[in-house]
């Protein structure tokens, strides 16, 4: 399994790239949405929103890299109103906020119906996530067998996806032919556990990553499944040499087991003060939780030091 795990940063190799920030100005801000830019109550701060703006506006480049779909974070995007790149669905699909896609991951259709299979005692978690973007929301972006579980679990997900869901029994039925971005699934931090080790014994398991992302406050715990080498970190990795941005030049914010290969790759990483403690004792930055507008504590102190980090 190709499973992003958590380990140690190479403290002296953290050193390095932040002395060479010094002389290398940031370019691109890439940061993560639930958990970062969102409080709490899932609203993002009117601060933030000004410090992301004003970046901006001093010619900083602002990625959204987020584990949700496109449509579902577009509307971030609109509160910010300023051009964005978005790579959803955890770097599996990279698209602008004007609607341009760049490039696209998506998980092989087959190697989805076989993984529907070997997790059998897992279909009321499971959720299967298609690229159907358009004008009006389509009720096939996202196909389950049931709700029961999930409503247990993330019962405002459900309400606010709700006119992008439909139920297909089997659920490999939805699979006949479009491959999907990702598989999904989710539940309490005790089930998914159980689905996790259940996960290690499918017989494609070095054919996917699985990227996973827990809320120990909230009890829930969700496993992403995506197509191999893919994860936010790959995306942004892609993303950059085609545009030519040295990682250097690169900061990364995020709170989250499926923000690590993101901040291992950008020359200067943050994590939220409400991050787990394993990402805190990494050797990453750590600024404000989400209540405390973290993300704009960083930025209007990288923008008052004239793009350059300080040590």
């Amino acid at each position: 399994m190709r499973c992003v795990r958590f380990k140690q940063r190479d403290m002296s190799k953290a050193a390095r790239l932040q002395s060479n920030v010094l002389t290398s100005p940031i370019r691109v801000l890439a940061v993560d949405i639930d958990g970062t830019l969102t409080d709490p109550q899932f609203h993002i701060s009117t601060r933030d929103i000004a410090a992301l703006r004003a970046a901006h506006r001093a010619g900083i480049k602002i990625i959204l890299a987020t584990g949700r779909r496109y449509d579902h974070a577009m509307p971030i995007a609109r509160q910010i109103d300023i051009p964005l790149l978005l790579m959803s669905s955890n770097g599996a699909l990279v698209r602008s906020s004007e609607g341009e896609t760049l490039f696209a991951e998506r998980l092989e259709a087959a190697t989805a119906r076989r993984l529907i299979r070997h997790m059998d005692d897992f279909r009321g978690n499971a959720v299967i996530t298609f690229d159907r973007h358009g004008n009006a929301p389509r009720n096939d972006c996202l196909v389950m067998e049931r709700a029961d579980e999930l409503n247990q679990s993330i019962s405002r997900w459900m309400e606010t996806n709700r006119p992008y869901i439909k139920f297909v029994v089997p659920l490999e039925n939805a699979l006949s032919g479009e491959d999907p971005l990702q598989a999904m699934y989710c539940g309490t931090i005790e089930r998914m556990a159980e689905a996790g080790q259940r996960l290690k014994e499918f017989d494609l398991i070095s054919e996917v990553t699985v990227l996973k992302t827990q809320y120990d406050h909230r009890d829930l715990c969700i496993l992403d499944i995506l197509n191999r080498e893919c994860s936010k970190g790959h995306a942004l990795r892609r993303w950059a040499q085609e545009e030519g941005v040295q990682r250097e030049q690169i900061m990364a914010i995020g709170d989250n087991y499926n923000d690590l290969e993101m901040l291992e790759f950008a020359g200067v990483a943050v994590v939220m003060g409400n991050a787990s403690e394993d990402l805190k004792r990494a050797g990453f930055r750590v600024t404000g939780s989400n209540a405390e507008s973290g993300v704009a504590l960083v930025l209007e102190e990288l923008l008052d030091s004239g793009f350059q980090h300080p040590i």
